[in-house]
């Protein structure tokens, strides 16, 4: 790309966080797709550019890669004049349907209140502990992330969420949780379920029922938070 291509997208490229790697280098592509910064029919700009500006390895990269080509929103060609180019795309059912269902939302403040209600959650459960039975409940709801398919992991994912907010012994807290995990689910989904996020999503999910178990409750905000931002920006990244 020339100079002026790679500065267009300067507002958009930037260095992702280590623990949402892949989750948001795809939202900043994504991004430079949706608002139309690399045209159809053009180039992204290489491979090697990309991963360095967003400061990711070549194989995360490739795997973001894959899955806008698996969605349609671009084509890899080979040869001299090779590369990724964004492709021509109509609209679908799904993409319609999520922004007819994002028009009655504000979706950055129902993000941003379940950021708010999961890491108080994740918190609570750590700081106050748990007894041996509901420490059994959530693993059990955890195994079952793990052992759900792909078609209901969404469902089993809901659960393990739900749960860690009834575990925190605020009645309330879990209400609105579930007030707002509904508005979150319908936005999901519209969305694809992506393998990597998952596997990723999983390790979060590990790495959460760790810290809790442990009482640790600074470093389970911390994961909850992490989690939160993964998914806020897939959502984001769909929505621009």
């Amino acid at each position: 790309m020339d100079g002026n291509s790679a500065d267009r997208l300067a507002p958009v490229l930037r260095p992702v966080r280590t623990g949402n790697g892949f989750e948001e280098a795809l939202e900043q592509i994504l991004q430079i797709v949706r608002l139309g910064l690399v045209p159809e029919g053009e180039r992204l700009p290489a491979e090697r550019e990309l991963a360095e500006r967003l400061q990711i390895s070549r194989v995360t990269l490739r795997e973001v890669l894959k899955v806008l080509q698996d969605q349609g929103l671009v084509e890899s060609r080979r040869g001299r004049y090779g590369g990724t180019f964004v492709r021509a795309r109509a609209a679908t059912a799904g993409e319609a349907e999520l922004r007819r269902r994002v028009a009655s939302v504000d979706v950055e403040d129902i993000l941003r209140f379940r950021e708010v209600l999961e890491t108080g959650a994740a918190g609570l459960c750590a700081a106050h502990g748990l007894t041996d039975d509901r420490a059994r409940r959530l693993r059990g709801a955890l195994d079952a992330t793990h052992d759900a398919p792909l078609a209901g992991y969404r469902r089993a994912d809901t659960l393990f969420h739900l749960t860690l907010a009834e575990l925190s012994g605020s009645p309330t807290l879990a209400a609105q949780y579930a007030a707002v995990r509904a508005t979150v689910n319908e936005l999901l989904d519209c969305i694809p379920l992506l393998v990597r996020n998952l596997e990723h999503s999983q390790l979060q999910h590990a790495a959460l029922v760790e810290a809790v178990l442990a009482g640790d409750a600074n470093a389970a905000r911390e994961v909850m938070r992490e989690h939160c931002c993964g998914t806020a920006a897939l959502l984001r990244g769909f929505l621009s």
